[in-house]
């Protein structure tokens, strides 16, 4: 695949950014574009490896079909590679900017820390799909009667909402923000995935024949016993939004907050629209002037790191329990899996001061508002070391330490109370429904995404949702053209 011999002689490339000093002034995406002819080389350094381990269970969740696709970039195939691409991948405009890349991790040249720039690839050839239109819809070329209604227009509601509509029925999504997207929306900053990809989508979706209803609270506005009662099948895409309790004293004072609401504000703000949302009602929070100290060190923290510094925050400082990592993984007994290494997202390479090995003890403050975070250090076993107590001055404090599962209101409320439907055995009360064809304790109810499996990758909410279309389809015509 690619060039025999590309990747002995073209270097490994990969999207620029701006300089941090221009981009913590805007919202927008900051990736600085390559040219087709730039691209097409690094789709040449896709080696013939005999086990792409790229595009298998280690490497992509959707089974991308990477190195056929790079083939066709390096040979100026754009319109088959999107094509190629699409088979796989409903939405690659969105993987390619927010997929952390499983795929160049389990790429044969990562073992020389040199992997194919894949995802960049991607992107360029979901953005060169929109120029050349490829994009537009594909209405099914006769319907079959049935509707289906899909609770939650994230990723996985989106994925299988696409291919439901694809496969002739009448599909009805149901969202409770004003418009559709979910937490790809009103979670992930614009400045990593500016939202008129997803309203592209939606408008491609409708072309298709699929409704959207937003401002619509299944569970209170409508409830799911009747959307069962109005269509052949319901599949719930409700999303992972509880956070995780922290536990952490002093988390009732002033300045002090959970991080979805933040990054929903400024998100609703981009975009035009009230900072009060449905799911995350809160006063205005704004970082400007402040300093801040977020709790975690995953993704989620990181966006509120950016999202900070975008507002004008004087000082961000990032805690997190894990040790630091190592630099550099050991190849042999990692690969071709995710390694722990230390990893420095664009975010954080802003400014942002990372404390590793540090548990946050308390929240301290003076008139029932924010003054400090008492922090210390921890032992391997995450025991804190009597004697290293330090206080970091803080004016707003943000907790990122990931989500307990779906939540409680609404829906949930509904399936747990009337319907008496089968959760997992963990405090997250995640949906039961198996990988195989997602269906819940509840006759013709579905469940896929982070509600079902938990929080987790938009790649995987999108696998999730286009299988459970294949077994929706299959349910409902008793035979699927749907892949799997």
């Amino acid at each position: 695949m690619g060039k025999v011999t590309g990747f002995l002689e073209i270097d490994r490339q990969v999207h620029k950014y701006q300089p941090a000093s221009d981009r913590i002034r805007h919202f927008r995406e900051f990736t600085l574009p390559m040219s087709d002819k730039e691209v097409e080389k690094q789709a040449a350094r896709c080696m013939d490896c005999g086990i792409p381990f790229c595009h298998g269970p280690t490497g992509c969740p959707i089974h991308n079909q990477i190195p056929d696709w790079n083939d066709l970039v390096y040979n100026r195939d754009w319109d088959n590679a999107i094509r190629n691409l699409h088979s796989t991948n409903n939405f690659p405009e969105f993987t390619g900017r927010i997929c952390p890349a499983p795929c160049e991790e389990a790429c044969t040249l990562n073992l020389e820390d040199i992997p194919v720039a894949i995802k960049t690839v991607e992107q360029a050839i979901a953005d060169k799909a929109y120029e050349t239109g490829h994009i537009r819809p594909y209405p099914p070329e006769k319907k079959t009667g049935k509707r289906v209604a899909i609770i939650g227009s994230g990723p996985a509601g989106m994925a299988a909402a696409q291919q439901l509509g694809r496969a002739g029925h009448d599909v009805h999504v149901y969202e409770r923000e004003s418009r559709p997207g979910g937490l790809m929306r009103y979670g992930i900053p614009d400045f990593k995935i500016e939202k008129h990809y997803i309203d592209r989508r939606i408008e491609q979706m409708q072309g298709e024949g699929v409704t959207f209803h937003c401002g619509v609270n299944v569970g209170i506005d409508k409830p799911v016993a009747e959307l069962l009662a109005e269509h052949d099948a319901v599949l719930y895409c409700g999303g992972s939004e509880t956070p995780r309790a922290a536990g952490i004293p002093g988390d009732d004072l002033g300045g002090v907050h959970d991080a979805m609401p933040y990054l929903v504000q400024q998100n609703r703000r981009v975009g035009g629209e009230p900072i009060q949302s449905v799911a995350w009602p809160s006063h205005p929070i704004i970082a400007g002037g402040q300093h801040v100290v977020v709790v975690g060190g995953g993704d989620t923290a990181s966006d509120c790191v950016g999202t900070a510094f975008r507002q004008g925050a004087v000082r961000v400082t990032q805690l997190d329990i894990r040790p630091q990592p190592p630099e550099k993984e050991d190849k042999l007994s990692v690969w071709p899996y995710w390694a722990t290494k230390m990893r420095t997202s664009s975010s954080q390479a802003e400014g942002a001061e990372r404390e590793f090995q540090v548990a946050t003890l308390e929240f301290i403050g003076e008139e029932g508002q924010l003054t400090g975070v008492k922090c210390c250090e921890v032992d391997d076993k995450r025991k804190p070391i009597a004697g290293t107590e330090f206080v970091i001055r803080a004016d707003l404090a943000f907790i990122a330490i990931g989500f307990a599962g779906p939540a409680m209101a609404g829906v949930a409320a509904e399936l747990e109370g009337e319907m008496k439907i089968t959760t997992d055995s963990r405090r997250s009360r995640n949906v039961e429904a198996n990988d195989r064809d997602y269906r819940t304790s509840v006759d013709r109810l579905y469940a896929a995404g982070d509600v079902r499996r938990g929080q987790s990758l938009v790649v995987w909410a999108i696998r999730e949702g286009r299988q459970a279309a294949r077994s929706i389809d299959e349910a409902l015509m008793g035979t699927t053209v749907l892949p799997r």
